[in-house]
């Protein structure tokens, strides 16, 4: 029986250009901060057909789905914008299959930065397009330049997020143009930004460990506080664990 949870993570997807065949890449963050959690981390690549992920799911202790590049806006009824970068369809296909089967089988799910942006409209939630535009009075989000960019985060009162990070505020890393305009309706606001954008959620369901976030804990500039939540990712995915080993006997002392 294995003792530490095996967590899967969805890989990006880079098509053919000049001087590139295609290939699949992941940030190295994701699964260093697994393995110093205690997990071991299984890559997951952009399949495209239940019969060949089916198998990878029935293995794994949970899913952490990553962030990426921008979600197809005409399969959410909206119209092309030009600050858009798209993901490859192939992934973004991928993600939306995975994501469905991890919800079907209640799989413990961290989602991160477009994962969280995927699976909360994936429920019925929508997004924000381009946050200077759409939220002319937000604070930034990233940083225009490419560079590093924190915000702080308040903590929603009575939240897993208020469990694992305590209340009040913390600073997190922040990379997004987009984000959560309408919260899907099995989702809980876990986190807000001070100009009141939804940073992280939760999931309403007792059955199903689920937590989105806009930022990166995997981020290479990671502090305590980003580890803190995938210690608790990896303690949910463990209790699977755990519920699977047999009871050992007792050994009984021979008389005589």
């Amino acid at each position: 029986m294995k003792d530490r949870p095996l967590i899967g993570i969805n890989a990006d997807y880079r098509a053919a250009a000049k001087g590139r065949t295609p290939h699949t890449s992941l940030h190295s963050g994701y699964y260093d901060c697994l393995l110093a959690a205690g997990a071991i981390p299984v890559v997951i690549p952009p399949l495209t057909k239940e019969l060949d992920l089916l198998p990878i799911l029935e293995h794994l202790d949970g899913v952490m789905m990553t962030g990426g590049d921008d979600l197809d806006p005409k399969k959410m009824g909206l119209g092309f914008h030009p600050s858009i970068q798209q993901m490859h369809e192939r992934r973004e296909n991928a993600d939306r299959m995975l994501a469905k089967l991890v919800q079907d089988k209640q799989i413990p799910l961290l989602a991160t930065g477009v994962g969280m942006q995927l699976v909360n409209v994936l429920n019925g939630g929508g997004l924000f397009q381009h946050l200077p535009e759409d939220l002319p009075k937000a604070i930034p989000h990233r940083d225009p330049q490419g560079g590093p960019h924190r915000h702080t985060v308040e903590m929603e009162r009575g939240t897993r997020m208020e469990e694992i990070y305590g209340p009040g505020e913390i600073r997190v890393n922040s990379y997004h143009h987009q984000g959560i305009r309408k919260l899907a309706a099995c989702f809980r606001t876990g986190a807000l930004a001070p100009d009141g954008l939804i940073e992280a959620y939760e999931g309403i369901d007792p059955n199903w460990w689920v937590v989105g976030v806009q930022w990166h804990p995997e981020n290479e500039g990671a502090i305590s506080l980003d580890t803190q939540l995938i210690e608790a990712f990896v303690a949910a995915a463990a209790e699977g664990v755990r519920a699977m080993k047999p009871v050992s006997k007792p050994t009984l002392a021979r008389v005589g």
